[in-house]
């Protein structure tokens, strides 16, 4: 271990100084076996004698050590353990320290059975998405089952120009280790070596009853650290319905300060050069649309659709915006960038636009994190228009209509890159339009049925089916749909494993219509069905369509107890006809029950219209989304959808059999009710 071996993207040496330096003798000392170990090992799970992380930070980088001493006793670790990949970043240093294992008491350096490779991170080089990240591949040989492994390493992040925001920011997030795992010793250390205080915050800590504490928020000056130190420890928390326990590291500040600081940033940016100066040929196609709507549409669109979404990861967490004659030249740019550009075309039309920043992947927490522009790994775009606040991702592609019809992007919190202003949270949104507007006629004739779906989709719903047909096989097209009826028409209880394709036997569908301004995507379905009927098993015959989609099951069966339920649902409405040339029973409790439901989350009614030889059933559908529902709340709201649930989702018709005994089995039923 004296020798120091040095390529680009990692080294071997010893730890720094702000790094625990652990002997071999005292390594030796701390894999000793206990009562605890040895209980965890009989219930078959493989232990960690000890782990002990630390992370260390100053103006000039960040950095990440960890040495952990645990059992090779299940085969699934040991194949881990002998071939893994460390993933760097540009600027960033993977340290080996030690490879060894403890064998039958005896510790074996297995740095010379160590095999390192640098390679390309090659699956984050696609698709728009640059990457100088390196995956440094190390791989151990002879490893055997029932050794101790111990890892000793460090991961060293150096600051460059580049990473300004980095320098003058801190966040990291420390979450508490797997419950997998048992651990005889548990360290975990944070060290402030930065000239400005680091704040603190624990979130989703517990007490004996489990209850969620309260968070607390602390503070580290320069030189001071943060240690948690536990024995004996098994991480208990309920990954299935819980958050796991996380302290966010964060540089002192407030959302204010913050966007003071950035909003210059991009202030600078789009100031550098005017629209017509750089983009004539733009702003004369600009200049050629007098109607405002399309204006605007026009330069949504071009932005979306001829400048290439880049993403750098590397400059992404910088901030700083190419400028937009940068952009416009080279067609092509990452978020920042489409959208500094998209906003300085509205600016050339009047139209009042602003660059908001996001993470759609962590948005629920961000009112859990301490206040960070490092939050944040997206931006897009707000638009003032007519009264209303429009939403809009440059990065976007295949995307159409006027402003208000294009497709909602869902999210609670966001800071708008402005001066002096604080982490804002978006209203609940009610459509003004329906993103399904279906008429479904099914028509049972001579023991043959002829079936006809028209749908209209609309906004996000839109977009993605026009996308779906664009892209997919007509056949696995036709095919999709014909599952879905097999189910909403009951088959798969009368017909189980019949193929599919020869119920539908004719199946077709095709596109009606396409109107790009209203973002309408109309598709029409038809099949003609043998033997349309679904029948039980005492012989009784019934025509049915039950639309499961209405069904909202991740409503029904939500059970988490830290994370509100995400309400996102479209508008729907739906207008399903069943006829038959047979009778029906008029009076089957199924076939008349409506259902009205007036959530403060959602409003759903369910209105029918039965005849001798048939019955319709008109369904509305109108949430309230981009909400949380409160805890308070939500068993009301689940009872609601599994009101939707007890056949409100549908429709059903029971036929009378011709012949005296069905006659008289009708009427004792009737009498029964």
């Amino acid at each position: 271990m004296e020798n120091t071996v040095e390529v680009e993207n990692y080294k071997i040496q010893k730890p720094e100084s702000w790094a625990p330096n652990i002997d071999d003798n005292q390594l030796i000392e701390y894999i000793k076996e206990s009562d605890f170990s040895n209980k965890q090992v009989e219930e078959g799970r493989d232990f960690c004698y000890f782990l002990d992380k630390v992370y260390y930070t100053n103006d000039n980088g960040n950095s990440e050590y960890a040495c952990v001493a645990y059992t090779l006793n299940e085969p699934s670790n040991l194949e881990s353990a002998s071939v893994r990949d460390v993933v760097v970043e540009e600027n960033e240093t993977y340290i080996i320290h030690r490879i060894s294992v403890l064998r039958d008491g005896v510790l074996i350096d297995k740095i010379a059975d160590t095999k390192i490779k640098v390679l390309d991170s090659e699956n984050q080089s696609e698709g728009g998405v640059l990457s100088s990240n390196k995956k440094v591949n190390i791989t151990i040989k002879d490893l055997r089952l029932y050794d101790v492994l111990i890892t000793e390493d460090s991961r060293v992040k150096v600051f460059t120009d580049r990473d300004f925001m980095r320098k003058e920011f801190l966040k990291y997030v420390y979450v508490t280790p797997s419950t997998y795992w048992a651990y005889g010793n548990y360290k975990f250390s944070f060290i402030n070596d930065r000239k400005d205080p680091i704040a603190y915050k624990k979130a989703f800590f517990r007490d004996e009853e489990g209850n969620v504490l309260e968070p607390e928020i602390n503070y580290l000056k320069q030189g001071e650290r943060f240690v948690i130190e536990k024995e004996n420890y098994i991480n208990f928390f309920d990954t299935n319905r819980e958050v796991a326990p996380f302290i966010d590291f964060a540089t002192d500040s407030n959302w204010i300060d913050l966007a003071n600081y950035i909003a210059p940033l991009y202030e600078e940016i789009y100031n550098k050069a005017s629209l017509k100066e750089f983009a004539p040929k733009l702003v004369e196609k600009l200049d050629a649309i007098t109607d405002k709507d399309e204006q605007l549409q026009f330069a949504i669109d071009y932005v979306q659709n001829h400048v290439y979404y880049i993403f750098n990861a590397d400059e992404m967490n910088g901030h700083k915006p190419q400028e937009p004659s940068v952009t416009y030249e080279n067609k092509q740019g990452d978020c920042k960038a489409k959208s500094v550009l998209l906003k300085v075309v509205l600016d050339y039309i009047n139209i009042d636009s602003s660059v908001v920043l996001v993470n759609f992947n962590t948005d629920h927490y961000i009112t859990h994190y301490l206040p960070s522009l490092l939050t944040f790994n997206h931006v897009i775009l707000k638009i003032n228009y007519k009264g209303e606040t429009y939403f809009i991702d440059a990065t976007s592609r295949d995307e159409f209509g006027l402003v208000e019809n294009r497709g909602f992007i869902y999210f609670l919190h966001y800071l708008e890159v402005k001066p002096n202003q604080g982490l804002q949270v978006r209203e609940p949104h009610k459509f003004a339009y329906y993103g399904i507007n279906e008429k479904v006629d099914f028509s049972a004739q001579n023991n043959k049925g002829q079936l006809k779906l028209v749908t209209t989709y609309k906004g996000n719903r839109a977009n993605y089916m026009r996308k779906y047909f664009k892209n997919t096989n007509k056949r696995e097209i036709i095919d999709s749909w014909n599952n879905f009826l097999f189910y909403t028409l009951n088959y798969s209880n009368d017909r189980n494993g019949t193929d599919i394709r020869t119920i539908f036997k004719d199946a077709v569908i095709e596109i009606v219509s396409d109107d790009k301004k209203l973002n309408e995507f109309t598709i029409q379905y038809y099949s003609s069905i043998e033997n349309p009927y679904f029948t039980d098993q005492q012989k009784n015959r019934f025509l049915m369509y039950f639309d499961r989609n209405l069904v909202k099951n991740n409503a029904r069966d939500f059970m988490h107890t830290d994370i509100p339920f995400w309400h996102n649902f479209d508008n729907e409405k739906y207008e399903i006809h069943l006829t038959t040339d047979e009778k029906i029973d008029v009076q089957e409790k199924y076939t008349i029950q409506e259902s009205t439901i007036n959530n403060p989350y959602f409003d759903y009614t369910s209105r029918k219209k039965v005849t001798k030889n048939g019955a319709s059933i008109f369904i509305d559908y109108k949430p309230l989304v981009n909400l949380e529902i409160p805890l308070k709340d939500f068993e009301d709201f689940r009872n609601a959808h599994h009101t939707v649930a007890d056949s409100n989702f549908g429709i059903g018709i029971d036929i009378i059999e011709q012949g005296l005994l069905n006659m008289l089995k009708y009427s004792f039923k009737k009498r029964l009710k």
